[in-house]
């Protein structure tokens, strides 16, 4: 059996704070273009995790940073309807 969603979610990244990777969890309800991209605290993007047509369930993406400063850093899934953005640690 395969738990489908019933609404999106993007859950807090894990471990946090990292060094030098983390991974994010997020939750898809139906067939959408999703984004997921992690920002730089002045609004640059700066990775792009996500950046297609994904179908509904739980899917959980790494990010290797082992090439970015220590800092803060945020991440935002985003799709038609949705989008939510969460702030994460990288420390070195």
């Amino acid at each position: 059996n395969v738990e489908v969603p019933d609404r999106f979610a993007l859950g807090q990244n894990y471990p946090n704070p990292f060094n030098p990777s983390t991974n994010f969890e997020f939750r898809i309800a139906n067939r959408e273009f999703v984004n997921l991209g992690v920002f730089d605290v002045l609004g640059r993007e700066v990775a792009i995790l996500v950046n297609e047509v994904r179908a509904a369930g739980v899917y959980t993406v790494r990010w290797d940073a082992s090439s970015f400063p220590s800092g803060v850093y945020y991440y935002r899934l985003q799709s038609d309807d949705f989008v939510e953005s969460k702030k994460m640690v990288l420390m070195k």
